[in-house]
């Protein structure tokens, strides 16, 4: 139960601080929770196999009666990812704007939950009464369309939460972020202000949406086969200015990569794309047109494995390969832990004599976040009286945290909290008052927190050191009546490792030897002894330790 006083509120963050990625928030006030999006986070190297990282909502499970909404500030996948996952179990009304909507509907209807769910469309710069919370939305420019900040109204004073934003002042759909509302916003007196910090290390001002489209015009001018374009499939923007440079210099533009599919399908439903009648063709007619016509617009500028350009560079697409002279534009920065696999695809494609384009090298890329000065104008239009860094790393967090002190924010009023962290302002005090359980939760398959430590310990030995299975049938007196046999993968190969097989099997022999001299037919000892000689062996051999797998058969 929430222990809120009268003109106090609390926040509990349960992702996106001390990461980038499952952004999630909750508000409560008035015995009411108000939750503020539902991100995923793309796994790390060290998480083997697993497909999607997601908040821990055990707290909200507990208390799901009080919670009264969900509102989301974007359509971004570490902003609305996880909604698939917590609506099964919080039945809650979700709000968000119209593209924001549009692209959840497509995942939730892809896990047969659309019909069952509550959305409530909202525009930019109307609010909505949520319990006992009114939540107004805020424009903000972005990498993707519709995206807004938000103000929560609590009986301490209002909550702007600025996750994710920039000022552009020449965003291509010309709605400017509403500087006026967070200027009144600070006139009247902001309780707290939870603002992006992707960018908190670079200074001066984040490049305007418009000059990409500059870029990518050049590279028509200059293009005189096919040209390739990959780019984030949620950046509409983007995505309509490699349109219009296809109207103008006369070619046809074919699509591939499924979420660049739909978000297209989805965009131009909603009304956020102009393309003109013919411009669009299949990827199949592609090859029926000079090369000098083709543009494909494309998934895989993060480098990932089945993405549409990888499967190009690596020359494994079922229906495009990249020829000598072909114009690839990698529109787009590599993720955090994407870096090496985006550096693996660009070097494929380069020794496939395409002439690549990247952000290393030109202003093909501009970034959705705020830098240092935005950071600065955000803080100064909203004059909070506590702030909190939110989406980013801890050095990104506490960078902004000093940025925050140097336009006037005290350094007791600033917190960077832990995941979890219960933290209850008022207008005379802010402070941490206990904690919640938090952290994450894997997604692997279809299994929804299935994998954990001990299972991802296994697959990290596994990846590094291989597996040796020992399969031995003995009686019910421990009398041994076939094996032990040894089957390896991943550790040595077997045909060619004869004579260490042969002696690991003469190891194995002697443990099971020992067992039935001293009586020893309990299964759990005859495989640790099975394991301690085995283990101890290669190790002094060849100085490896591979996960090794005893199976007993009793007849």
């Amino acid at each position: 139960m929430s222990n809120n006083r009268i003109g106090e509120v609390t926040v509990i963050p349960l992702g996106g601080l001390g990461e980038i990625g499952k952004n999630m928030m909750v508000v409560e006030a008035n015995n009411e929770i108000l939750i503020v999006d539902a991100g995923v986070k793309f796994p790390e190297d060290e998480l083997y196999g697993v497909d999607l990282v997601i908040p821990d909502i055990s707290y909200l499970v507990k208390n799901k009666e009080r919670i009264k909404g969900i509102v989301l500030t974007h359509g971004h996948e570490d902003h609305i990812g996880a909604l698939p996952y917590v609506l099964k179990d919080i039945d809650a009304p979700v709000y968000g704007t119209k593209l924001t909507l549009g692209l959840l509907s497509g995942k939730l209807k892809s896990h047969n939950m659309l019909a069952d769910t509550y959305l409530r469309h909202v525009y930019p710069g109307h609010s909505v009464e949520i319990g006992s919370f009114k939540v107004e939305f805020i424009r903000v420019n972005h990498s993707i369309a519709d995206s807004c900040a938000l103000a929560i109204h609590t009986p301490a004073g209002p909550l702007v939460y600025a996750s994710d934003f920039k000022f552009d002042q020449t965003p291509i759909d010309g709605k400017m972020a509403d500087i006026h509302k967070l200027a009144e916003l600070g006139d009247e007196g902001v309780l707290a202000l939870f603002s992006d910090s992707t960018n908190v290390e670079r200074e001066g001002f984040t490049m305007s949406e418009r000059e990409v489209g500059k870029t990518i015009e050049d590279s028509f001018v200059e293009a005189t086969q096919k040209i390739f374009i990959a780019s984030f499939a949620s950046n509409i923007h983007r995505i309509q200015q490699v349109f219009d440079a296809a109207v103008k210099y006369d070619r046809k533009v074919a699509l591939s990569g499924r979420s660049m599919i739909n978000n297209v399908h989805i965009a131009l439903e909603l009304g956020y794309l102009n393309i003109p009648e013919g411009l669009l063709i299949d990827l199949k007619d592609i090859n029926r047109l000079p090369d000098h016509k083709v543009v494909l617009l494309m998934t895989g500028s993060q480098g990932e494995r089945m993405a549409a350009l990888t499967r190009m560079a690596r020359g494994d697409h079922h229906q495009i390969s990249v020829e000598k002279g072909d114009t690839i534009v990698v529109s787009a920065t590599a993720i955090p832990g994407n870096a090496k696999a985006v550096g693996r695809t660009i070097n494929q494609l380069f020794k496939r004599g395409a002439n690549v384009i990247y952000e290393a090298l030109s202003g093909v890329h501009v970034s959705g976040h705020a830098s240092q000065e935005e950071l600065k104008l955000m803080l100064n239009l909203t004059r909070p009286k506590y702030f909190f860094p939110v989406h980013g790393e801890y050095r990104h967090l506490h960078l902004h945290a000093k940025l925050a002190q140097s336009v006037g924010i005290p350094k007791e009023n600033i917190f960077i909290p832990d995941l979890g962290d219960r933290v209850t302002l008022s207008q005379d005090s802010g402070y941490i008052n206990g904690s919640v359980q938090a952290g994450r939760v894997l997604i692997d398959g279809l299994g929804i927190g299935d994998v954990g430590s001990v299972v991802l310990r296994d697959r990290r030995l596994l990846s590094e050191n291989g597996i040796l299975m020992v399969v031995v049938t003995i009686n019910k007196e421990g009398k041994v009546l076939a094996g032990p046999d040894i089957i390896s993968r991943g550790f040595v190969y077997i045909r060619e490792s004869g004579e260490l097989i042969n002696d690991a099997t003469k190891q194995v022999e002697k443990a099971l030897s020992e067992c039935e001299d001293n009586n020893v037919t309990e299964w759990s000892t005859l495989k640790s002894k099975i394991r301690s000689a085995l283990d101890s062996f290669l190790y002094n051999r060849i100085k490896r330790r591979p996960m090794i797998l005893p199976i007993i058969m009793e007849v």
